[in-house]
């Protein structure tokens, strides 16, 4: 299992980059950026790619809905030639909360969306012609990038639907606020076996998950339920925590010693995720303890 860092605690974009670059130092193997309302996630990691040569760069996620495939196969080809081929292109429809509240859109049929988005992203990726007429959308073009090659497109899934159409036209899912139990009971078994009947090679699953060492760990939780707590109430988030077991995101955190944490990382591997995605949380010298000591594991 490969590890890397999902997002920073930095609200400036240098200090973003040089949260990706310490990242690269530390030997991790990724940098994942969320594409939430503020820093364009894909043009962060063309900038972090040219500043640091070698880590592997992602998004989690773009949200399908506020741009077009036509779009967003440009930009992503653009920073697989800026940053050598090093992009995992991580996509997803969001939430009807966003979609339909932030971007004023319609989220009917989401299921639907994704599919067709891929088929025509896919394509366009491959530097292929689309004519493309579908239920949700509709795409006629190519896109041109010489020198760049496809990236590998993760879709965030975590119900059967999704995890069958990811499996079936990505490489892969990536899921935030999933544990290890749901991951290895539900999510690995369906996606594999969504991706064997289409004949492609086993999938990708980067999982997601906040991590701190720490002596107090409920402050930790207090915090995080103090800026996550209202997508607690997100319906795809609220269906996660009931399989979970659980009431609130925060309960999604580890936190605590370093066995704690060594333990939870250990069960990400045996639940068959390919990468993790840490997201140290806590204060800064526990982001930062965090981070060296699961490096260390890696």
């Amino acid at each position: 299992m490969r590890i890397g860092l999902y997002g920073t605690g930095q609200t400036g974009l240098d200090g973003i980059v040089g949260d990706v670059a310490e990242a690269e130092k530390l030997g991790l193997a990724s940098a994942f950026l969320p594409q939430l309302t503020a820093w364009d996630a894909l043009t962060v990691a063309a900038l972090a790619g040219q500043r640091v040569p070698r880590i592997g760069l992602g998004t989690a996620v773009v949200r399908t809905y506020a741009q077009h495939p036509l779009a967003l196969a440009g930009q992503a080809l653009t920073v697989q030639a800026a940053t050598g081929g090093r992009l995992t292109l991580g996509v997803g429809p969001s939430h009807r909360e966003v979609v339909e509240g932030v971007y004023g859109l319609s989220f009917d049929r989401p299921a639907r969306h994704v599919r067709e988005y891929l088929q025509a992203l896919v394509s366009l990726l491959r530097g292929e012609t689309v004519e493309f007429r579908g239920e949700t959308l509709s795409v006629s073009g190519t896109v041109e990038v010489p020198g760049a090659e496809p990236p590998s497109v993760l879709v965030s899934a975590l119900g059967p639907v999704m995890l069958g159409i990811a499996g079936e036209l990505a490489d892969g899912t990536v899921t935030v606020w999933a544990g290890p139990e749901v991951l290895g009971e539900q999510v690995v078994p369906k996606i594999t076996d969504a991706a064997s009947r289409a004949g492609r090679p086993a999938p990708r699953v980067v999982a997601a998950a906040m991590l701190s060492v720490t002596a107090v760990p409920d402050r930790v939780r207090d915090d995080i339920r103090a800026r996550f707590g209202a997508a607690g109430e997100f319906a795809s988030y609220r269906r996660l925590l009931r399989q979970q077991g659980k009431s609130g995101l925060e309960e999604t955190v580890t936190a605590g010693d370093e066995d704690l944490v060594a333990a939870t990382v250990r069960g990400f591997g045996e639940a068959g995720v390919t990468d993790l995605l840490v997201s140290p949380v806590g204060t800064d010298e526990e982001r930062r303890r965090t981070l060296e000591f699961v490096a260390g594991l890696a």
